[in-house]
């Protein structure tokens, strides 16, 4: 008896299985319209903010007497140094924090900061938001509206 009813429900499983693979349908999602407000909003924004998220490396945090010499002093050095990197002096009173750099990895950023450390000790990786600069003189209008913009 217990073997015809596992059986059975085995069967039953199985048919179940069957029937729903079979079925199609159109699926509808109903939600509130502020949901869908939200969600444009949040698109017009980034939109307009032309940011992405990154990492730059920070050499130096100096605050006190002729801290701002001191940073534009480092800040050569390193130019000598690494012509290739970027390097920012930014200026949060009473700090001069000065970071190298524009990694899009976490990763990039940690590799760079290791090859760096001997000459730079006390560097740490920062979380960093930068600008998008696009280059518009490359892109070729697809119609007379967008050659206006």
């Amino acid at each position: 008896m217990r073997k015809a009813l596992l059986l059975f429900v085995a069967a039953l499983t199985v048919a179940a299985t069957l029937q729903a693979q079979t079925r199609r349908g159109k699926v509808e999602i109903t939600g509130d319209v502020q949901v869908s407000e939200l969600v444009k909003k949040h698109i017009e924004f980034n939109e307009r903010m032309r940011t992405v998220p990154g990492y730059r490396v920070q050499i130096a945090a100096l605050s006190g007497a002729n801290s701002r010499e001191q940073a534009f002093d480092l800040k050569r050095r390193f130019k000598e140094d690494y012509p290739e990197v970027e390097v920012y002096i930014i200026f949060t009173e009473p700090n001069f924090r000065i970071k190298v750099g524009d990694f899009t990895s976490k990763l990039d950023a940690f590799v760079f900061m290791r090859s760096i450390k001997d000459r730079y000790p006390g560097t740490i990786v920062k979380e960093n938001v930068f600008p998008i600069h696009l280059d518009m003189s490359n892109i070729v209008p697809e119609t007379d509206a967008d050659a206006e913009m």
